[in-house]
């Protein structure tokens, strides 16, 4: 058990557990900057808010939980069962394959290219049906993309998670998590608000780090070896993304539309998605005319 973990059991972290009785009923899987993911029961699991210095927490409780509200059922969306009263949290179907960047980071050299196209997919797909319901996802990164297998030895879906940033215009007002992206896959040279464009330049950043294993400009693995490693990687990159100075995408496979993203020669997600079809569609029939050639 780590510091941080110590720190939760005891309450010190979440100081609605102070004699750790919730943590020894429901114990957490992982741990956030902003929650903790619990153990609710079998394929289910609670998202508790963490007291931060602000008290932001029950903000970003209620603007998570009124978006899932908004967004309904959707293949793409991680599926929301409601709320818990004990302990206080969003219940959700659990992912049983863990977020994208733990897949990436522990499995990446035996992901297949059809296979992270197929994420990139299922992403612009998510995204794009979150804008038709006029929500702004606002923090789109792996950590906050799940995987999930239907049946044993498939791979894996995407599905989208953590509205808690996330910024809706509705009839009867804005609701805003006041988020926007980290470093990398934010464009610096916009302004500091969520709009479509801040999901799609995002998106560009996913889909790079998707088909290399690492985040722009960063090494594989998603720990950074300190805060002065972590800042000196945002300045950097907020740097180089302002001079629109990305990585080379010229030998990944669909490198143009991840270029066309971040120069925002794509608008909208419903482009991203049909592009990603035709793509996949061409990459099938090339796959069968090859096939056809070897029977021959």
């Amino acid at each position: 058990m780590d510091q941080l973990d110590q720190q939760i059991v005891t309450g010190a972290v979440y100081p609605d557990d102070p004699t750790g009785a919730i943590e020894r009923r429901f114990p957490h899987i992982s741990i956030g900057s902003t929650a903790i993911i619990r153990k609710y029961r079998v394929d289910v699991v609670v998202k508790c808010p963490l007291k931060d210095p602000l008290d932001n927490r029950v903000n970003r409780y209620q603007v998570e939980k009124q978006i899932y509200e908004i967004l309904g059922l959707h293949a793409r969306i991680n599926r929301f069962l409601g709320c818990s009263e004990e302990p206080l949290g969003l219940l959700f179907v659990e992912a049983n394959r863990g977020t994208l960047q733990h897949y990436i980071d522990t499995q990446n050299e035996a992901i297949s290219i059809d296979l992270r196209l197929k994420w990139r997919l299922q992403a612009a797909e998510a995204i794009a049906y979150i804008h038709s319901k006029g929500v702004i996802h606002s923090d789109l990164r792996p950590e906050n993309i799940l995987l999930h297998a239907y049946e044993e030895n498939k791979e894996p879906d995407l599905l989208l998670c953590d509205f808690g940033g996330s910024y809706c215009k509705t009839s009867s007002g804005i609701i805003d998590g006041k988020s926007l992206p980290d470093s990398g896959f934010f464009n610096p040279r916009s302004e500091w608000v969520s709009t479509e464009d801040t999901d799609i330049f995002a998106l560009a950043s996913n889909f790079y780090t998707v088909m290399t294993g690492h985040w722009p400009y960063r090494s594989p693995g998603n720990r950074f070896g300190g805060t002065d490693l972590m800042i000196e990687y945002m300045e950097r990159v907020d740097k180089l993304f302002m001079d629109q100075e990305f990585p080379s995408v010229q030998d990944l496979v669909g490198g143009d539309i991840i270029q066309a993203c971040w120069f925002q020669e794509i608008r909208d997600a419903e482009t991203i998605v049909s592009r990603h079809e035709q793509l996949i569609h061409e990459r099938a029939e090339s796959d069968k005319r090859a096939q056809s050639d070897i029977d021959v």
